[in-house]
C-alpha cells in the first residue's frame, strides 16, 4: 500500500493509475476508521480495480468552538487496518498542502446546505464540498464512495457532482450499526457509558417509528413518536428531528414518494446524527435501515435510492 502526503505525489499516482487504463475508487474519509468506514472500502474494492483512501481532518467544515482540535487521529491503526484490507494508496495530506498560504477557493451548494445540518452548522458543507471538491480533482477518480449516515452530505455532494458536470460516479452506502444499533461514528468515543446508552434512543426512535408508518400516517405523527422517545431521555438535547424529500431535502406532507427521517441529537458535548430511508408508497425496509456490523459488505451500495450521477 502506497502513502502520499503531498498533492504531487498524489496526482503522480493517479495519472498512472489512468494511462493503465485502470478503474479508480475513492473514499474520502477524516480518520478514525471503523467499520462503516470499512465497509465503503470493501464496496470501491468489489467494484474498481484500484481503491484510494483520504484521511485528513478538514478544517474548514469545523465551526469555532467543535472538536476540531479533539477529533481522532489515530493514523497508524488507521493506515493498517486499511492495508490489511488491500487498499492501494493513502492520502493523508498535511493541512498546508490542502490550503496554502493565501487560500480563498470555496465551493458552495446553494438551498440544500441552509437546512438540517447546516441550519445549525452554517459553515460546514461549504468545507465539505471544497476538500471534496479537491480530491476529486487530484484523483480524478470513476467513483466516490459516501456513507449515507451523512445523508445530507450525500446529497449535497451529488448536486455538486451534478452541477459541475464532474465525470463521476457517487456511489451511497447504508449505515452500519454497532449491534445494539447505534450508528457507528468516530465521535462516539466521545461518550460516556450513560450518554452512549441513552444515545441508543436515535436508532429506537427510528425503528420504531419506521414500524408504525402506514400509507395513512402523517409525518408530523411520526415526528412525534420519535420526538417523545428521544425527550425520555435527561441526557439528550435534540437539534432537530425532520421528515424531508429524500432527493430536494425540502418538507413533506405525506410518504408517498418516499422520504428521510433524519436527526441531531445533543448527548454532553457529542453531536450525534441518524436517519433511515422509507422507500416510496410507505413500505418499510427495516434490514437495510437497520444492518447490524459484519465483517463484510457484499451489497453495502445496493440500496433503493438512487445516488448516482
Amino acid at each position: 500500500m502506497k502513502r502520499c502526503t503531498t498533492v504531487r505525489e498524489a496526482l503522480r499516482w493517479s495519472e498512472e493509475i489512468r494511462k493503465r487504463g485502470f478503474t479508480m475508487g475513492l473514499v474520502p474519509t477524516m480518520g478514525a476508521i471503523h467499520q462503516g468506514h470499512l465497509s465503503l472500502v470493501e464496496a470501491s474494492l468489489k467494484e474498481c480495480d484500484r481503491t484510494a483512501v483520504t484521511i485528513f481532518v478538514n478544517p474548514t467544515q469545523f465551526a469555532p468552538g467543535e472538536d476540531l482540535d479533539s477529533y481522532p487521529q489515530p493514523l497508524e491503526e488507521d493506515l493498517n487496518q486499511l492495508r490489511a484490507l488491500g487498499v492501494n494508496m493513502v492520502y493523508s495530506p498535511f493541512v498546508r498542502e490542502v490550503y496554502p498560504d493565501a487560500y480563498s477557493t470555496y465551493i458552495t451548494v446553494e438551498g440544500l446546505t441552509t437546512m438540517l445540518c447546516g441550519k445549525s452548522r452554517p459553515a460546514h458543507f461549504r468545507g465539505v464540498t471544497t476538500v471534496v471538491c479537491k480530491f476529486f480533482n487530484t484523483f480524478r477518480p470513476d467513483r466516490a464512495f459516501f456513507g449515507l449516515k451523512d445523508y445530507q452530505q450525500t446529497v449535497v455532494v451529488r448536486r455538486m457532482v451534478r452541477d459541475l458536470d464532474m465525470n463521476i460516479q457517487i456511489r451511497c452506502c447504508p449505515i452500519v450499526r454497532e449491534p445494539d444499533g447505534l450508528a457507528m461514528s468516530s465521535r462516539n468515543r466521545y461518550l460516556s457509558p450513560e450518554e452512549r446508552q441513552q444515545a441508543l434512543a436515535l436508532s429506537e426512535s427510528l425503528r420504531i417509528a419506521e414500524s408504525m408508518i402506514t400509507p395513512d400516517t402523517s409525518p408530523e405523527t411520526i415526528r412525534d413518536i420519535i420526538q417523545n422517545r428521544i425527550s425520555s431521555k435527561p441526557l439528550a438535547r435534540i437539534d432537530y428531528i425532520e421528515i424531508r424529500h429524500p432527493e430536494t431535502l425540502e418538507p413533506v406532507t405525506d410518504f408517498d414518494e418516499g422520504a428521510v427521517i433524519a436527526l441531531a441529537v445533543i448527548f454532553g458535548k457529542t453531536r450525534l446524527i441518524d436517519n433511515c430511508l422509507i422507500a416510496p408508497g410507505s413500505d418499510p425496509f427495516l434490514s437495510k435501515n437497520f444492518k447490524p456490523a459484519s465483517s463484510s459488505h457484499p451489497e453495502s451500495y445496493d440500496i433503493e435510492v438512487d445516488c448516482m450521477r
